[in-house]
């Protein structure tokens, strides 16, 4: 599977009130937040998943908005913990305000250890394998992927570069081998999940496949969803969720931006 550049992480953030470099790093999965519980749900048990396969790291995790702990709040009981540096991953598939400048000035005023921002999920072989798993885990087998087309209904930004990198994902997915694979946003630009489902069924494909290229379930993800039903597609796999890949792909991003080295395979 071809890969798709991955963003360059983040600068350290430098704050004169930062520990020295004496204790233990730490890792912090960083989610967007959402009044549904499924989300943080979701991210805790990426968390749990992450912390039982890397027992001696510390793994702690923070949301941007909605949930708790914020961002400053984990960041301070990590250093209560004895944790003098951080790596920050931010649980974003795509490069957009989130990650550009929403949690780069959050990180900038936060108490807490010497942190660092990783890179964002998006760009890796990892997310496209897990996008892979969750289709087989919808039904589809090797054997369908000439037939079926699948479309990777992102959540949509007004972000060039982000809307770029869903692009990128889908022309990366098809070189595994599906007939057709088309990005779709659920909110803006078009086209809309359930529009290239109808243009994939005009233009004669067997079986359509939507895919959530999202990683946790939520309003956006539920939108999807009802897209794909009102258009009739023939499957719809699960958001990636806490799947295998994502876990070693956080820790892959925490090495990445050259601030943990965990003992054993990521």
């Amino acid at each position: 599977m071809t890969a798709v550049r991955a963003a360059p992480a983040g600068p350290a953030v430098r704050r004169t009130h930062a520990r020295t470099d004496t204790g233990s790093p730490a890792l912090l999965l960083v989610g967007h937040g959402s009044r549904d519980r499924r989300h943080a749900e979701t991210v805790r048990a990426l968390t749990g998943r992450i912390r039982r396969s890397h027992p001696g790291l510390h793994v702690a995790a923070a949301f941007l908005d909605f949930d708790t702990p914020d961002v400053p709040g984990a960041l301070e009981a990590l250093r209560r913990d004895g944790a003098a540096r951080a790596v920050a991953v931010p649980l974003l598939l795509t490069r957009a305000y989130h990650a550009k400048t929403d949690l780069p000035a959050v990180l900038a005023d936060a108490p807490g250890p010497r942190v660092r921002q990783a890179a964002v999920l998006g760009g890796s072989p990892l997310l496209l394998a897990a996008v892979e798993r969750r289709l087989r885990e919808a039904g589809l087998s090797a054997a369908d992927r000439l037939t079926t087309g699948v479309v990777l209904a992102a959540a949509g930004s007004t972000d060039p570069e982000a809307i770029e990198s869903v692009g990128a994902a889908a022309t990366a997915l098809r070189r595994s081998g599906w007939c057709a694979v088309r990005p779709a946003f659920v909110t803006v630009p078009r086209p809309r999940p359930a529009e290239v489902v109808r243009d994939l069924r005009a233009r004669g494909v067997r079986r359509v496949a939507v895919a959530p290229y999202v990683l946790a379930p939520g309003l956006l993800p539920d939108r999807i969803a009802a897209e794909a039903e009102a258009a009739r597609a023939d499957v719809l796999s699960a958001p990636l969720g806490a799947a295998p890949e994502i876990a070693r792909l956080v820790v892959r991003r925490a090495r990445e931006a050259g601030l943990l080295t965990p003992a054993g395979s990521d």
